[in-house]
């Protein structure tokens, strides 16, 4: 058989001769702007030469600080295109942890969008390394910035070839991305992609046991560019020719609603309080979403009354899926299999609450105390995987040792595994609240009350407790107008839950603290609680 190293190029190189004028329809700064892939193509190409013309070499990191649109997936071939690493920095984290992936990753040149511009100057004295500030703005001028040298991104394409070859002398192991951790917990941690395992990973989005990406698709990525390369979604979409809508800088509800309706589009991923806040929208507008065939749901598990309001009350189907940073990240998906028809329609939703089976090329395996766990669903262990597309260490970080063992990725995640291999997540290594010696799971409580029909989101954590070790704690957030109670909270969950498992209080809060990518923020979380109760 002949050898062909996979690129990431050919990605977007295969858009280019098959399908130059599907358009990708990007929302930035100030306007909608529809390119073709022809477009994207040589503007991509002349991203490259650009690039290099600045002198970019081989294997350096040029950062972006940027929303969804058609810059940034310029820059996520353009960069890789031309034998550089993509690095994608999360513009939601705190200025320290900023300055410290951009001197971590040795960051080259950044690429910015303009009204990003203040986190970078904020911390512009603490990243020597970076030789160039690329401003991606619509305006025909560079923004006035203290940052030097800058140079004004349609300015500098240019001066880039449009004719440009991509670089084939690459091999297919060789870095072509780099993401790092959202850092509940100290410094966060890089994660390098090799071209081989993004190339594979964006097949498995094609694959129709994964998302069934493809070019009849209207695609729509919101979440963000900046987090796990939007969960692989600008690969696969511009691979096979799918339609891109790109939502653009700090959207909202209504105008995701809007552009799903405008542009027809079938298929969009984020994470469950991006979906929340969908719902929340719908309740107050009348939207034409008949075009979606598919919303995908990962970062965090999709409360179950979540995925029935969506498929039973809008007539949406709902995918969950599993994935992480170190995965890139899709690992599992949860759809029923062909056989299951003569369930019930709550037995349905149970499995596909799950987070599902484990795409192609993924292998796992579920350890507890005593070596591999029963494949009963009741069962408790910790979720470890392999794959071509799984991280084996963290980039030049000593916490490599932790997590990756015996050529195992150990996530952290508590799981059990059913007879037919679904996986479902039970919390966090660090979550699980063990009382009188017993498991509870915060995941199990926080779906149950995120179902009750007044309440918009919900969180659990646990408290010491001089007795049990640790007890419960439910944190409640009403939706607009609602007046529920706290006993008519424990009503509704005691039927669900033995006694023991009910939390010891109910707090209802105005909002839940989350990390920059929309999870709950535990730690921060708990805190507040342990404020709030002192108080008392």
């Amino acid at each position: 058989m002949m050898n062909i190293p996979l690129l990431v190029s050919d990605m977007l190189e295969r858009a280019e001769k098959y399908f130059p004028n599907k358009e990708v329809i990007s929302r930035t700064q100030k306007k909608i702007q529809r390119l073709s892939y022809k477009e994207i193509g040589q503007r991509t190409r002349r991203l490259s030469s650009a690039l290099e013309q600045l002198g970019v070499q081989r294997g350096e990191k040029v950062g972006t600080v940027a929303w969804n649109h058609h810059r940034h997936l310029e820059a996520y071939f353009g960069i890789p295109g031309m034998g550089g690493v993509l690095h994608t920095i999360n513009l939601r984290l705190s200025p320290k942890h900023v300055a410290y992936i951009i001197n971590h990753a040795e960051d080259q040149v950044l690429l910015i969008d303009e009204d990003v511009l203040p986190l970078i100057e904020a911390v512009k004295g603490e990243i020597s390394n970076v030789k160039a500030f690329v401003i991606m703005t619509d305006d025909e001028e560079v923004p006035e910035t203290t940052l030097s040298p800058v140079y004004h991104y349609e300015r500098l394409l240019e001066t880039g070839n449009p004719e440009y070859e991509f670089r084939k002398d690459l091999d297919e192991n060789d870095a072509a991305g780099l993401c790092y951790t959202s850092a509940t917990t100290g410094n966060p941690k890089g994660v390098l992609y090799n071209h081989r395992g993004t190339v594979l990973h964006a097949m498995a989005l094609g694959l129709a046991d994964g998302c069934g990406v493809s070019e009849a698709d209207v695609s729509m990525p919101v979440v963000p560019m900046f987090h796990v390369n939007a969960w692989g979604m600008p690969y696969g979409a511009t691979w096979f020719g799918s339609t891109q809508v790109m939502p653009g800088p700090r959207f909202t509800p209504k105008l995701l609603a809007e552009l799903i309706e405008e542009y027809k589009v079938t298929t969009t991923a984020g994470v469950p309080t991006i979906w929340l806040g969908l719902l929340k929208e719908f309740e107050t507008g009348d939207f034409d979403t008949s075009s979606l065939r598919a919303v995908v749901c990962g970062g965090s598990a999709a409360p179950k009354g979540m995925i029935k309001t969506f498929e039973e009350k809008y007539g949406i189907p709902f995918l969950h899926a599993y994935g992480m940073t170190e995965t890139t990240p899709m690992v599992t998906v949860s759809r029923l299999k062909s056989y299951q028809t003569d369930l019930s329609n709550e037995e349905r939703l149970d499995i596909r609450a799950k987070q599902g089976t484990p795409v192609p090329l993924i292998d796992l395996k579920v350890v507890g105390q005593n070596g591999e766990v029963a494949w009963d669903g009741k069962e408790m262990g910790e979720l470890l995987l392999r794959g071509n597309w799984i991280a084996s260490e963290y980039l030049d970080d000593e916490r490599s040792s932790e997590a990756f063992q015996d050529g195992w990725l150990h996530t952290g995640d508590v799981v059990t595994i059913d007879e037919e291999g679904f996986i479902k997540i039970v919390d966090r290594t660090k979550d699980l609240i063990k009382s009188g010696g017993e498991w509870i799971s915060s995941v199990d409580l926080e779906n149950a009350l995120m179902a009750h029909e007044d309440v918009f989101e919900a969180a659990v954590v646990a408290l010491p407790h001089p007795e049990w070790q640790e007890r419960p704690v439910a944190c409640v957030v009403l939706k607009e107008g609602r007046q529920t109670k706290k006993e008519d909270i424990y009503d509704f969950l005691r039927p669900q839950f033995a006694k023991w498992w009910l939390p010891d209080e109910v707090l209802f809060m105005e909002e839940i603290p989350k990390t920059s990518v929309g999870k709950f923020l535990k730690r921060a979380l708990r805190k507040q609680v342990e404020d709030t109760l002192t108080l008392r």
